[in-house]
């Protein structure tokens, strides 16, 4: 009863902009009120809580630990009971391995597993790209000014290092940031109306993701 009526009042202070940091969450298990999920077939994902000495905020994070090397598995990871139209989202997030893949996202306008939006930050390729997922088929967006087909951007994502993920969205227009740079924008119409909230990963990434930040507009 007390950890849902904890729920409750995180869920109140999220409708106007909230910080996620897992501090008070049990280490070794999904957090209470998010649901782990996963576009495509392969080895089930693991998201846990686990104690990290260069968290952004101590001593918490959450982790994707799956090692899956499939290379069109995505595990991701929802926030349940909060719904966004427009607004924006930020995370910290430290890519820790992965041979196929080394990359963490933010996912909005999500309806399902195989609908939502996705912005990741890929520590192998050093881009980040956002892509929409519609009837499970991703396909990424070019940036706003670039020829069609132009994948993302290139840009440095460290391992093994904290960054900052963000991003935006207000109707068909979403804009990227990654350590409070903007890179791109990127216009589309998808997905229009509310939508779940949430982190994701790709293939053997595992990922550590910290101060899930919801801002309503």
């Amino acid at each position: 009863m007390k950890q849902t009526l904890g729920l409750v009042l995180l869920l109140a202070a999220w409708a106007g902009g909230q910080t996620v940091n897992f501090d008070s969450a049990k280490p070794g298990a999904l957090p209470p009120g998010w649901t782990s999920a996963m576009t495509h077939a392969g080895g089930a994902p693991k998201w846990e809580v686990l104690k990290d000495e260069t968290a952004p905020s101590k001593p918490n994070v959450l982790a994707q630990t799956s090692t899956d090397k499939t290379g069109g598995r995505f595990p991701l990871a929802t926030l349940d009971g909060v719904t966004l139209k427009d607004g924006g989202l930020s995370v910290k997030i430290k890519p820790v391995a992965g041979e196929v893949d080394r990359a963490g996202g933010l996912m909005w306008r999500y309806r399902d597993a195989g609908n939502y939006y996705v912005v990741r930050a890929n520590a192998l390729e050093d881009n980040v790209v956002l892509y929409s997922v519609v009837a499970g088929k991703r396909t990424p967006l070019a940036p706003k000014g670039a020829p069609p087909g132009t994948y993302g951007v290139k840009h440095k994502v460290p391992p093994q290092v904290w960054s900052t993920l963000r991003v935006t969205f207000q109707g068909n227009l979403f804009a990227v940031y990654f350590d409070g740079q903007k890179l791109f924008e990127v216009e589309d119409a998808a997905f229009t109306g509310l939508g779940q909230v949430g982190v994701w990963t790709k293939a053997d990434s595992v990922t550590y993701f910290d101060d899930f930040e919801i801002a309503r507009r």
